[in-house]
C-alpha cells in the first residue's frame, strides 16, 4: 500500500489510475480496481494464481491484471509497477523508443521501447508490452498510456519506474531547447555504463550488489 501512495504522492498517477503487484510464490497481490489509493486498507488487497483466479480478497482487481500476470509468467519478476507518469506517457506519443539520453538506460537494459497502443485490460496491450520488453528490458512505456516496469523487489520496481519518468522528462526538456539537438549515447558508452551498473550499490548479504546510481 505505501508504494501504491507513493506514485500519487510523487505524481506518477491520478486519481485510481495506475497499479502495482507483488508476486508471493504462485500468487500475485495486486491492487484492486476503483480504489482511491489513500484509502486503501490491508483488507482491500487480494490475491489471484497466475491465471487470474481469485483466491483472497473480495474487491475486483485492477483491470490491468492481464499486463501484470503475463508478466510473471514471462519473466522473473517480483513485483511490478504500472504509472501513468506525465513525461513518459507524453514520450510514448512521440517516438518509437527513448534514446538513451542518460546512462541509467542501462539500468532498464537498454533504450526503452514503446509498445503499440492498444485497449487497456486487453490481452493484445499485454503482448505489445511482453514484445517491448523483450531483449532484457525491464520497463517500457505504453503508447498513449503510461509505463510499466518490474524488478526483483517491489523496491527496484518502483525505483525503474521514477527513473523512466525522469529520463522522459530530462529528454523532453533536452529536445525543447530551440536550434539545439541533445547528445545521445553510443552503444558503446551505454554497455559500459550498463556494465558498471551491475555492480553499483552496497553488498548484500550475499555479496550481491544492490541499489542504484
Amino acid at each position: 500500500m505505501a508504494t501504491a501512495r507513493r506514485t500519487v504522492t510523487d505524481g506518477l498517477v491520478v486519481g485510481t489510475s495506475g497499479n502495482v503487484s507483488v508476486r508471493v510464490g504462485d500468487l500475485v497481490l495486486v491492487t484492486p480496481t476503483g480504489v482511491p489509493y489513500e484509502r486503501l486498507t490491508p483488507s482491500d488487497l487480494l490475491a489471484v494464481d497466475l491465471e487470474g483466479t481469485r483466491v483472497l480478497g473480495t474487491l475486483a482487481p485492477t483491470s490491468e491484471l492481464p499486463m501484470h500476470l503475463a508478466l510473471y509468467r514471462a519473466t522473473d519478476a517480483g513485483a511490478v509497477v504500472h504509472t501513468h507518469a506525465v513525461h513518459a506517457t507524453a514520450v510514448s506519443t512521440l517516438v518509437d523508443e527513448l534514446p538513451p539520453i542518460h546512462y541509467m538506460t542501462g539500468a532498464l537494459g537498454g533504450p526503452v521501447r514503446v509498445a503499440p497502443y492498444a485497449l487497456y485490460g486487453t490481452g493484445e496491450l499485454a503482448d505489445g508490452m511482453l514484445a517491448a520488453l523483450s531483449g532484457g528490458r525491464t520497463g517500457c512505456l505504453l503508447r498513449n498510456h503510461g509505463t510499466i516496469t518490474y524488478g526483483s523487489t517491489l523496491a527496484q520496481a518502483y525505483d525503474r519506474t521514477a527513473q523512466l519518468e525522469w529520463m522522459a522528462r530530462l529528454w523532453l526538456t533536452a529536445t525543447a531547447a530551440p536550434g539545439r539537438t541533445p547528445t545521445l549515447l553510443t552503444e558503446r558508452e551505454l554497455a559500459e555504463a550498463t556494465s558498471k551498473l551491475s555492480g553499483y550499490g552496497q553488498s548484500g548479504p550475499s555479496g550481491s550488489a544492490s541499489g542504484g546510481a
